[in-house]
């Protein structure tokens, strides 16, 4: 992968993390960098899962890498955002 590969990968997963945590229900309650680092470990997993089954060699913008990163995402936030702790709430 190349400078330019790593780079727009980050900002892929940016906007993936973002919009994974728009489509799930509820409040995650994690912290916005968090909700970044996710997307951008789905944004690098989801390219190498569509490299590795074939579909991501077209020309122009891929729609399925694309969703599968989403899809990863929304699972990667999920995942985190039900292991990471709540605030206590002081009496």
């Amino acid at each position: 992968m190349t400078i330019s590969g790593i780079i727009s990968a980050i900002l892929v997963g940016l906007v993936l993390g973002v919009l994974a945590r728009l489509i799930l229900p509820g409040k995650q309650n994690i912290p916005v960098w968090l909700t970044v680092a996710v997307g951008i470990a789905a944004a690098f997993i989801g390219t190498a899962i569509a490299r590795g089954l074939g579909y991501a060699d077209t020309s122009g913008w891929d729609w399925l890498e694309f969703i599968t990163q989403l899809v990863l995402a929304a699972i990667g936030v999920s995942l985190v955002a039900g292991m990471y702790p709540r605030k206590r709430v002081k009496a």
